[in-house]
């Protein structure tokens, strides 16, 4: 196997695990709530405290690379990540529960930005898309799979199974970071200040490509993770369990599949724009129809599924694409890390906006869960404005040309 291959695969396995401790924590809030009486407010921090520790430790990733090693930072990430694994799973009340997933965020934050980094940073600008379309399969199958599976381990056993779950696919992503990692040198010509490598190159922001994918990262993905959180206690409340709940992850799954076809053919044929305007359209529609729904059963929770997932994927396999197409290899750590912060935040403010507006409104009312939806559905609409004025001759240039260009951003 190419070494470019196994460094994917390391990161991949490191992406999962980010992906595997969101969707799969969901399922479980009913529960949770019960058994350590938590509230709906309580109940986001148990992803926003996850996804804040993710978020501080980034800005560090590519000072503490430079010094450390790309390497030695990874295996570390993971053995971390799987001790606090296990104490979030032991977790014997709400407040200590929230702290744990904290140090969990902080000890795997790590993994995403300098994997990221090193896949991105073998792969020419012509074939990113190709890589971004084994993220965005990683992306499909692990929310497909793990609510539906952390559903039936909830109803089988209890929500720290949930947690538990995790072990192995960590302690299988330390190994082969262990067999396979190699020390890296230190990447000459990265940005410096003052003789000192500087935590983040904000120079990167003045990609077009960058701050428009960032801005889509948050308005799309973003608000769909906010949704997904307040759609699990809005099913619940209708009769939904926790297996069927988490099965509704599959048909988007299907949608998901079928936009991450289409933009692997799409991105360097027709470039973002029309992608993306497509994808907040379908997503937008998909979240309108989550208020229609009043019962267990019937085709409309998997329609409304299905178009979230053919509209979110659509937008974040484009903007993963985008968002790294014109970066130069001396850079990407860089740009990992600042894609990185904002992935994470993205995720955070957005489950921390709309259940904070479910709370205001008044989560045992039907009313404002549909208010929540159509707020979603709103905010996903937001950047067609910026897509609808951005040029994109130079994406088109780069990821049709049969070499590798000096990008300049």
């Amino acid at each position: 196997m190419a070494y470019r291959s196994k460094v994917t695969l390391v990161y991949l396995l490191g992406f999962a695990l980010d992906l595997l401790n969101m969707f799969v924590a969901n399922i479980a809030y009913p529960q949770i709530a019960l058994e350590l009486q938590a509230s709906v407010t309580q109940l986001a921090w148990i992803s926003n405290a996850y996804m804040l520790g993710l978020t501080l430790i980034i800005p560090l990733s590519v000072w503490l690379a430079e010094r450390l090693g790309e390497r030695r930072l990874i295996i570390g990430s993971l053995g971390l990540f799987a001790v606090f694994s296990l104490l979030v799973a032991q977790a014997g009340s709400i407040d200590t529960l929230i702290g744990w997933r904290l140090l969990q965020g902080l000890s795997g934050g790590l993994l995403i930005p300098i994997g990221q980094a090193l896949a991105y940073r073998h792969c020419p600008p012509a074939e990113r898309s190709r890589l971004t379309t084994w993220v965005m399969l990683v992306a499909l199958l692990v929310p497909a799979l793990a609510p539906a599976a952390g559903g039936l381990i909830v109803q089988a056993l209890s929500w720290r199974w949930v947690y538990y779950a995790n072990l192995p696919l960590t302690l299988l992503a330390l190994l082969l970071a262990v067999l396979w990692l190699k020390t890296e040198a230190a990447a000459q010509g990265r940005p410096t200040g003052e003789g000192r490598t500087i935590l983040l190159d904000l120079q990167l922001l003045k990609s077009p490509s960058l701050r428009l994918a960032m801005l889509v990262y948050l308005l799309v993905p973003g608000v769909f993770i906010g949704t997904s959180l307040i759609a699990v206690l809005f099913l619940h409340q209708l009769g939904f369990g926790a297996a069927q709940t988490g099965a509704l992850m599959l048909p988007w799954a299907v949608g998901s599949g079928i936009a991450i076809a289409i933009g692997k053919r799409g991105f360097n044929r027709f470039g973002p724009k029309p992608l993306l305007i497509i994808g907040m359209l379908l997503q937008s529609l998909g979240l309108v129809l989550l208020i229609f729904i009043d019962k267990p059963q019937g085709l409309l929770p998997m329609s409304a599924y299905i178009l979230m997932g053919l509209g979110g994927s659509l937008c974040s396999s484009c903007a993963q694409t985008l968002a790294f197409v014109d970066v130069r290899a001396d850079r990407m750590s860089h740009a990992s890390a600042l894609w990185n912060i904002n992935r994470q935040l993205s995720f955070c403010l957005g489950a921390a906006f709309l259940s904070a507006l479910l709370a205001a409104l008044g989560a045992q009312s039907p009313l404002a869960f549909e208010r929540c939806f159509m707020v979603a559905a709103l905010l996903t609409l937001l950047p067609i404005l910026v897509v609808l004025r951005f040029d994109a001759r130079k994406v088109l240039a780069l990821v049709t040309s049969p070499s590798p260009l000096k990008e300049t951003a």
